[in-house]
């Protein structure tokens, strides 16, 4: 009814202050340290949609289609060798013997091992869309694509116009391009993955925001192949990104100088403005020089304040799982068809650590990075597997890696590569790059590993022995 709604508005209101844990006292039916299921509708949800398809989305899928493209043509090519004769001059054509049927064999098993080969290598779901061409595999399809035009213009030439009757020779034609395809695809093989198994640069990548910095080791990659590995490596190893947590040393001024007020004893003048202007500025000036101490106060309250958040949500918890497991218990003893579902029994016990999870999650500044429903299903999953709450709670007195988070929905996804340099030249001592995001940027710098000498000196198995001459005078 009204209560109701009038209910949930007032907790939408107390969800939107940063504020409301410290000075609102949630009172329902059950506890007063509980919410109840009507409450938690105001828990706040994060909200993902599928992002449009646009031009990023055909970027990705043209080169998976031109790939499709060419290994069609090139599976084609040698058939179209062995069919073209049959149909054309079949009659007179020589009958093929057992070292022709031999061919066929070898020939069948080769075009199988390039299909599985060539979908190995190249048909894979394209992660990302680079700004420019990747190099070599631009140039391994156009050499495939000569090869394939050279062997078409030998077989018209020297085949189909003199319709040659000898089909032995025209198998062991198309035979010999299928070996040139499994040379190219080794040559491949080399070029895109083998080539960039050795390490030669040691990448150092800073968030320009807080400084986090990671390093990691590279081969033989153009820039734009660094940036997308960067980039792979950056949602699985960074920690979440926490605007919240950057701000605090900019309100905590600007409050001050809020709250500074100035007044003239010499009543209005002229230069009222400037007069107020210069006090402010000397006002700052000072605060400045004693900031130090309000920092360390506050970074004291807040740390305060986390483990006192912390250690309520500890308990929460642990009476939540220990409720949990006591619903199993009596869940043993019902019939198999009336068990109770891990969904269900979350949602029973999570109304109980709601408060407290909240409270912690608003001080921590974490309240962006979990909604309702997936905590919900964090809870459920823990049930199902038997954790301990220690394991449930790891997920937020941690915080993980940006992809635990889901990346922070499709414009996190989108990345601006800036480079003095071509991106698709290959990475040398000394390139520094950067990654734009909308809210940050990853600064790369590149460093070539030195090269290592080693050489070896033999010890004698005798030479560092000695010998202990013990006397009557001693005590051992």
């Amino acid at each position: 009814g009204k209560g109701t709604e009038s209910c949930l508005k007032l907790f939408g209101y107390l969800i939107a202050d940063d504020n409301w844990a410290e000075t609102t006292t949630a009172v329902t039916g059950t506890s007063d340290h509980s919410l109840s299921q009507e409450d938690l509708a105001g828990f706040a949800k994060v909200i993902e949609g599928p992002g449009p398809l646009g031009r990023g989305r055909l970027a990705r899928l043209l080169p998976l289609g031109l790939t499709l493209l060419l290994g069609l043509l090139v599976l084609l090519t040698p058939l179209a060798f062995l069919a073209l004769p049959q149909l054309l001059w079949a009659d007179r054509l020589q009958a093929c013997g057992t070292a022709c049927e031999g061919l066929f064999l070898s020939l069948a098993f080769k075009l199988l091992v390039l299909l599985l080969a060539g979908w190995a290598l190249f048909v894979r779901r394209p992660r990302a869309a680079l700004p420019r061409l990747a190099v070599f595999r631009a140039l391994l399809a156009l050499l495939t694509l000569l090869l394939l035009l050279s062997y078409w213009l030998f077989f018209g030439v020297r085949i189909l116009d003199s319709q040659d009757v000898n089909y032995q020779g025209i198998v062991q034609f198309a035979v010999s391009l299928v070996d040139t395809l499994l040379f190219t695809h080794y040559l491949a093989v080399v070029l895109l993955e083998v080539r960039q198994l050795q390490s030669c640069f040691s990448l150092c990548v800073i968030r320009s925001t807080d400084g986090e910095t990671r390093h990691y080791n590279l081969g033989q990659l153009s820039i734009q192949r660094a940036a997308l590995v960067v980039l792979e490596r950056y949602y699985s190893d960074f920690s979440v990104h926490n605007s919240a947590l950057l701000t605090a040393a900019k309100s905590r001024t600007a409050k001050y100088l809020a709250d500074l007020k100035v007044y003239s004893v010499d009543g209005p003048s002229s230069d009222g403005a400037a007069s107020q202007s210069r006090a402010k500025m000397a006002a700052a000036a000072r605060h400045r020089d004693t900031s130090h101490n309000e920092l360390y106060y506050e970074e004291a309250d807040h740390e305060r304040r986390v483990r006192k958040r912390r250690a309520r949500l500890v308990v929460a918890v642990e009476e939540a799982f220990t409720h949990v497991r006591r619903l199993q218990e009596e869940e043993k003893k019902k019939p198999p068809g009336d068990v109770l579902d891990p969904r269900e029994a979350a949602q029973a016990v999570f109304p109980s650590m709601a408060r407290a999870l909240q409270k912690y999650l608003r001080t921590t500044r974490q309240q962006h990075c979990h909604s309702m429903e997936s905590i919900q299903q964090h809870l459920a999953f823990c049930i199902t597997h038997s954790m301990t709450p220690k394991a449930f709670l790891e997920s937020y007195l941690n915080p993980g890696p940006t992809l635990q988070y889901g990346c922070g929905g499709p414009q996190a996804l989108q990345w601006t590569l800036v480079c003095e340099a071509s991106v698709t030249s290959p990475l040398r001592d000394g390139t520094e790059f950067q990654l734009r995001n909308a809210d940050f940027s990853l600064v790369v710098s590149t460093k070539a590993l030195p090269s290592l000498k080693l050489t070896e000196e033999y010890v004698h198995p005798k030479s560092h022995k000695f010998v202990l001459l013990l006397q009557s005078e001693t005590s051992i």
